[in-house]
């Protein structure tokens, strides 16, 4: 049979817009910073994208900084200033988590510089977390207080409502492939009249804050994707999609009840469903499924190939042995309940058979 796709939070197949308007800009010859014809036609390209993913994020366009992807985006924390650190949260997707600078924060609650970075759609659970509200115009974060806000919206962006505007938020950061853009492109979404060093220096593209020539082809098509992954949000795919995930899951429950269903309880992504079935390990899980014809993942694809129990599961309170046996199913809006009731199916007849075996 065919091969069923349930990997949508590690990359999203490519749209038809996006592969069209990539062939589109294979033939614009133009550099978008060269003043001649060409290169305004470069230019306006550039600027129809920026525009279009402004839409889809809830932001102005002069906010939108694109950049090779969330994790380049997500290195705006990495450029300290004195008395400056960043505190990133538990759950955090380890673009974020690689940047955790916490220098007794308590100690020093209204420091200048303090930024609280957090996601707000886990990749791995699809738990949604909520900004705090600020107190005194400033992040709450414990006992201290952060000046800056960074969310990661890169699981959120067209799959649930978000607008950068209204969020509060300093900084946002995204991928497009997430979303039917191709790989290797994305953005980094400043507040307006926010100060920050550069990414990369050199020419003073991007408004002087990512230097580099833009990759205009892969810029077209993330602002095409962007426009038709918000229509199609805004057309209630997404809302069909979670009643998938919920078909999914009543379907294994019916038939192993001993698995845990990871922020079931919780406000989560409409497509994301994170399982433990204690006792059988995630990758042997992927290993089973994948030879079963079903993609999956055990955790975050930038983690893929590190055996390791997840980081997420252990700061939500799980054991283990429990962090070591999840699954991460992620629906699409192509996912149809055939495949669902299938993977269901053979997932669980799976599980039974090496219960029968470890008993």
């Amino acid at each position: 049979m065919a091969r069923v796709y349930l990997d949508y939070n590690a990359t999203a197949p490519l749209r038809a817009e996006a592969r069209a308007a990539m062939i589109a800009a294979m033939d614009v010859v133009g550099n978008p910073s060269s003043v001649h014809a060409e290169g305004r036609a470069a230019k306006a390209l550039v600027e129809r994208a920026r525009a279009q993913v402004a839409e889809a994020v809830g932001c102005k366009p002069v906010e939108v900084v694109f950049t090779s992807g969330a994790t380049e985006a997500a290195s705006v924390l990495a450029r300290p200033r004195p008395g400056h650190d960043v505190l990133v949260d538990e759950t955090a997707h380890d673009a974020l988590w690689a940047h955790n600078r916490m220098v007794d924060w308590v100690a020093r609650p209204a420091g200048p510089g303090h930024t609280l970075a957090m996601g707000l759609a886990n990749s791995e659970t699809g738990v949604i977390t909520e900004p705090p509200e600020k107190v005194d115009g400033q992040w709450p974060v414990g006992e201290a207080r952060a000046d800056w806000l960074l969310l990661d919206v890169t699981q959120a962006v067209a799959r649930i409502p978000f607008s950068f505007g209204w969020s509060g938020a300093d900084f946002a950061v995204l991928s497009g492939h997430k979303f039917g853009a191709p790989k290797g492109v994305g953005a980094l979404i400043v507040r307006d009249g926010l100060d920050i060093d550069a990414l990369s220096h050199g020419g003073g593209q991007e408004m002087g804050r990512r230097a580099g020539t833009e990759n205009i082809i892969a810029i077209a098509a993330m602002g095409a994707a962007a426009e038709a992954a918000q229509a199609e949000l805004a057309d209630g795919a997404w809302d069909r999609v979670a009643k998938l995930r919920n078909i999914l899951e009543e379907a294994i429950e019916a038939r192993a009840d001993q698995t845990i269903f990871v922020g079931k309880d919780k406000s989560r992504l409409p497509n994301t469903s994170c399982i433990i079935a204690p006792g059988w390990k995630g990758e042997t899980q992927v290993m089973a499924m994948d030879l079963a014809g079903f993609a999956i993942s055990a955790g975050s694809a930038c983690s893929s190939g590190k055996v390791r129990e997840s980081r997420v599961l252990r700061a939500m309170g799980f054991g283990p042995e429990e962090a070591s046996s999840a699954i991460r199913v992620s629906l699409g809006t192509g996912t149809t309940e055939e495949e669902v009731l299938r993977f269901a199916d053979i997932w669980t007849t799976a599980y039974a058979k090496r219960r029968t075996r470890a008993a």
